[in-house]
């Protein structure tokens, strides 16, 4: 068939397609309520709704490369990356606290470190991450510090890291989001991330949380 009988074909297709009746209304209101089904809002969902709305892998590994990228041809040397990935954790930790404050309503304020702790090692991890933290644990060496650590994360698992920056420990992304839910709930503190491998998980990361001195403080007064 020529290119132009293939074209008026098409045309003609179309132009049946269009003149079509409507019988009663019917193929106007199905078109109408099609339109509708596929162009829901994300942002009209409801926030209580979790089922069935998880990101994939797959999705959470894409984005994330893609945004390292990005920020990696804005910046000069590593420090300066991991304190841009570490910007970017705490906006996402700032919104991922109000969304975990409203969706369980039962849920009480923590006033105690540990408390605090225990939910970010639980409850935050296995929303953001999908599983629990695999270690909480206190400094022998400094009362104001507290270790989270994960063997096996999520950042790191599909990120292959050029040799010229080898250094670079995504975990400054999850350190952010750590320090944004700290400051969120009253427990002002410094947050860093550590490569600390060990046997069978080379990619080991530790959240090292350095608590301020009036936590230190109202934890006293608390006891």
């Amino acid at each position: 068939m020529s290119s132009s009988a293939s074209a008026t074909s098409r045309l003609s297709v179309m132009s049946m397609a269009a003149s079509l009746p409507s019988v009663g209304g019917y193929s106007s209101a199905a078109s109408s309520i099609y339109a509708k089904r596929n162009t829901t809002n994300i942002l009209e969902r409801h926030l209580n709704k979790t089922r069935g709305a998880e990101v994939s892998v797959n999705a959470f590994a894409f984005l994330f490369s893609e945004m390292l990228q990005y920020t990696q041809k804005r910046v000069n040397g590593i420090q300066d990356l991991e304190r841009k990935l570490n910007e970017l954790g705490y906006r996402v930790g700032i919104r991922a606290l109000d969304l975990l404050v409203w969706r369980d309503k039962n849920s009480k304020r923590e006033t105690r470190v540990l408390g605090m702790l225990y939910f970010i090692h639980t409850t935050v991890w296995k929303t953001m991450f999908g599983k629990q933290a695999d270690s909480l644990e206190k400094s022998t060496e400094n009362e104001d510090e507290y270790m989270i650590s994960d063997n096996d994360p999520m950042v790191s698992k599909f990120i292959s890291i050029p040799k010229d920056v080898s250094q670079l420990n995504c975990g400054a992304f999850m350190a952010g989001i750590v320090e944004a839910i700290m400051d969120g709930c009253q427990f002002p503190s410094r947050v860093t991330a550590h490569t600390v491998p060990i046997e069978g998980f080379p990619l080991r990361t530790t959240i090292l949380i350095k608590l301020d001195r009036e936590v230190l403080e109202r934890e006293e007064q608390l006891k």
